[in-house]
């Protein structure tokens, strides 16, 4: 590959990442997926030497680990605050369809105030229920931290791969 392709395609894989990355601060954009698509996208043109697949696996069970973690960690975080298995299921469903149907911020606010209404239902306490919804965005934030470090450790292992592959 040219000097020219190569450093276009370097600077487009980074924008590419970055914006995964930056993604992670908008709950429901998938920001670790982005930035491994980006790898993947480099590995395809630019060839996968041995490190390079080392390192891509690497960067695939890093994403894989922070989106499983990322569901984990909001749903204990609600359980934590008093919510129900059953209406955290519901509000992660919702959380999805409010994302697809509402882009990026449907489910944002769809799945707290899930949480809170059928909380509200079942305990008829809106004290109790809150805690619930404090509980969750307590999780999100936690969650948040560490998609954020966990894409930025990727970034890093896609700068090994191009500077040592």
């Amino acid at each position: 590959m040219n000097d020219l392709l190569e450093s276009s395609l370097l600077v487009l894989v980074q924008l590419v990442m970055l914006v995964g990355w930056i993604g992670e601060f908008i709950p429901g954009i998938p920001g670790l997926l982005i930035i491994w698509l980006a790898a993947l996208g480099y590995g395809l043109i630019a060839g996968f030497s041995t490190l390079g697949i080392v390192l891509f696996i690497l960067i695939t069970l890093l994403m894989i680990a922070g989106s499983i973690l990322d569901n984990v960690l909001v749903g204990v975080g609600a359980h934590k605050g008093g919510a129900s298995l059953l209406s955290i299921a519901v509000a992660l469903a919702v959380f999805i369809a409010g994302t697809i149907f509402f882009p990026p911020i449907g489910g944002i606010i769809a799945a707290p105030i899930a949480i809170l209404l059928l909380e509200f239902l079942r305990r008829k306490d809106l004290r109790q229920a809150w805690l619930a919804v404090r509980g969750m965005a307590a999780g999100w934030g936690l969650a948040f931290a560490f998609q954020f470090g966990i894409g930025f450790f990727m970034i890093l292992l896609w700068w090994l791969w191009v500077w040592k592959g």
